[in-house]
């Protein structure tokens, strides 16, 4: 069942394309739709994080990540109630937020519509971050989480949220400190097919389907650790 799934999430197809070497499709999504349900998945993925930073040398539990998030395109199964229009990187669809930590692996995950800023889903996943992560005490994150969300992070959640600003004086692409560790994670998400557009008719099935490439990214790597 583990298989199929992360079949599905690494090459893109319809439930329904399910290969015949996998369960029937109906069962392999009853199987999905409870981990999901159930937090299962993440307790999973959690899981795999610790086991991940241990074999890199690293405390289990983080003490700083990184914030931010991404726009892509909704495919037309997305209802238009859960859907947006982000003006700035002219795209119709959903947005998904996200934390990492210093290694790129992931912290939370939320999506939202596209329309949604930065700021207002910051406010949730970092009072998430703070509720799951104690020692978790320093968060990076780019320009357009500037504003009234450092007062409430220091204040309310007890979070340095510290912003990494671009050189004004820099021209083209340039690699910022911190900030280029959470963009290759989006890189790492982006190989997974069933992420290059967004399908799911829920976020909550959406969430999901990051939590599972990112199982796929982390039990490679440990796969590769014991050879």
């Amino acid at each position: 069942m583990v298989d199929a799934v992360r079949f599905l999430v690494d090459n893109g197809i319809k439930w329904r394309a399910m290969p015949v070497d996998f369960p029937v499709w109906d069962r392999v999504y009853a199987f999905f739709r409870r981990w999901r349900d159930k937090g299962l998945v993440k307790e999973f993925h959690d899981r795999l994080r610790g086991r991940t930073r241990a074999a890199a040398g690293r405390d289990p539990e983080p003490t700083a990540g990184i914030i931010d998030a991404q726009s892509v395109k909704a495919a037309a199964s997305v209802p238009t109630s859960s859907r947006g229009f982000d003006g700035g990187k002219k795209i119709n669809g959903r947005k998904r937020h996200i934390v990492v930590d210093t290694a790129g692996l992931l912290l939370t995950v939320m999506v939202t519509g596209a329309n949604v800023t930065d700021r207002e889903a910051a406010q949730v996943l970092l009072a998430r971050l703070a509720e799951r992560f104690f020692l978790l005490r320093l968060v990076w994150a780019d320009g357009g989480y500037t504003g009234p969300l450092v007062d409430f992070a220091a204040k309310v959640l007890r979070l340095a949220l510290t912003v990494v600003k671009r050189n004004a004086d820099a021209s083209g692409f340039v690699v910022l400190p911190r900030r280029w560790v959470v963009e290759r994670t989006f890189g790492w998400l982006m190989r997974s097919r069933r992420l290059a557009r967004d399908y799911e008719g829920r976020t909550d099935t959406a969430e999901a389907m990051v939590l599972w490439s990112m199982t796929m990214v982390m039990s490679r790597r440990l796969a590769k650790r014991r050879r």
